[in-house]
This record gives C-alpha cells, sequence and structure tokens, in this order.
C-alpha cells in the first residue's frame, strides 16, 4: 500500500479496529497509564492534542480526570460522530477535527498544543509521511509521548526508565525525523504496521526523550519538545 492507499483504507474502516470497536471497549490500561505521565508532567488546563483519537477513549479518560482543553483529528469521520453520541460532554469542551494527521500538523502554529501524544496511530503513517514527525515536535510546547508497537524495533533503553541509553537502532533516520528504510508488518487484510524506535525518530528533530516504559505490547515514551 502506498500513503493514500492506506490514509484511505482508515478513512473507511469498518469492523474491527473500527470506530465503533474501539467505542465498545472504551478507556484502558494505556488510558490510565496516560493520564498518569500528563499529570507528572503539566497540569490540567494544559492544551492536549491526540493524533489519530478515534471515538476519543482516551481523551475521554482525560476529560473525567479534569481536562478540558482536549484536542483531536482523525482522518475517519465516522469516528468523531461515535464520539459525539458516546461521549457528549467530552464533544462539548473539546475540539475536532477531520483529516489526515500530515495535513493537520503542518498548518498547525509552533507550540499550539502543550502535549501531542498517539497512541499506536503513527506506527501506520507511510514513509513518504515521515517528513511529519518534524511537525509533530514543531506544534508541541512541552511534551510529546508515543505508545506505538516497536516489537521490531530495538527497545533497549525501554526498561530503563530514564531514556540515557547510547545504543544504536537499527532504523536508519535523517535529520526530520523520516526513517529511510523502516521495517514492515502486514497486519488485518493487508495493513501495514511500520516499527521504528520513536527515540530516534525524534530525537532528529530536536526533542528529547526524557522518559520510557515498556506497556503490554508497545513502548511508551515521553520527549521533552524542542523549545521546551
Amino acid at each position: 500500500m502506498d500513503a493514500p492507499d492506506i490514509r484511505k483504507e482508515w478513512a473507511g474502516r469498518t469492523g474491527e479496529y473500527s470506530p465503533e470497536y474501539y467505542d465498545y471497549k472504551g478507556p484502558d490500561e494505556t488510558s490510565k497509564r496516560l493520564g498518569a505521565i500528563l499529570d507528572d508532567h503539566v497540569d490540567s488546563d494544559a492544551a492536549v492534542l491526540e493524533l489519530g483519537c478515534g471515538p476519543g477513549r482516551h481523551l475521554a479518560h482525560l476529560h473525567d480526570a479534569g481536562y478540558r482543553d482536549l484536542h483531536g483529528v482523525e482522518i475517519n469521520g465516522d469516528a468523531i460522530d461515535v464520539l459525539r453520541e458516546s461521549s457528549p460532554a467530552l464533544a462539548a469542551d473539546g475540539t475536532f477535527h477531520v483529516g489526515t494527521i500530515e495535513e493537520f500538523v503542518a498548518d498547525a502554529p509552533d507550540d499550539r498544543y502543550d502535549v501531542v501524544y498517539s497512541v499506536e496511530t503513527l506506527q501506520h503513517l507511510h514513509p513518504d509521511s515521515a517528513w511529519a514527525f518534524a511537525d509533530v515536535a514543531r506544534v508541541a510546547a512541552e511534551r510529546i509521548v508515543t505508545v506505538e508497537n516497536e516489537s521490531e524495533a530495538p527497545a533497549d533503553d525501554a526498561a530503563s526508565g530514564d531514556g540515557s541509553d547510547d545504543g544504536s537502532d537499527a532504523n536508519c533516520h535523517s535529520d526530520d525525523g523520516s526513517d529511510t528504510d523502516p521495517s514492515v508488518n502486514y497486519v488485518d487484510d493487508g495493513l501495514p504496521l511500520y516499527y521504528r524506535n520513536w527515540r530516534d525518530v525524534f530525537s532528529g528533530v530536536g526533542a528529547e526523550q526524557i522518559h520510557s516504559e515498556e506497556l503490554r505490547r508497545d513502548t511508551l515514551r515521553v520527549f521533552r519538545a524542542p523549545d521546551a
């Protein structure tokens, strides 16, 4: 699949991994861990953006915890409809955009959001879209948080929790954060999942990793934004 094919697939997703699927699952342990991470780094009045928010299950948990300046970008318009129906309070307080991550972050102002995070979303961006990672860092004023599957990329520093490991990574990257040859796995009807070491990607665009840990199947990383 090329980048437009991937975006088309997610924009019209039904069945497994659809908006209804994730809405049914609701907030989970990842939602709780994200909430705890944000509590450690920012106040509840922080502007928070989720990349690929789906029907808003993680944002709903943050909203229940007292966060109100919440934003989401989602390529599947049905997901936002589901969000408005299942989480009306979040829908009333939050701001949601239907479109691609690439276009959204390219147009957003510098340092617009205190926190920008993604959960198993950036891993699906095609290498042709890797230029967008620099814009993700640019629009974050304080923190970037990634919770992504890195199972075929070395997570050599994830257990230490301090991000201090200097080990190299097998994935190539350039100064704009673009992976030149990320490894890929095809899941669920051929959808590609690109394995990247997100420490290397975001350090390549000026962010500094300050925390990492292993979750059940993902690596959670916290970065200090380039201008923080």
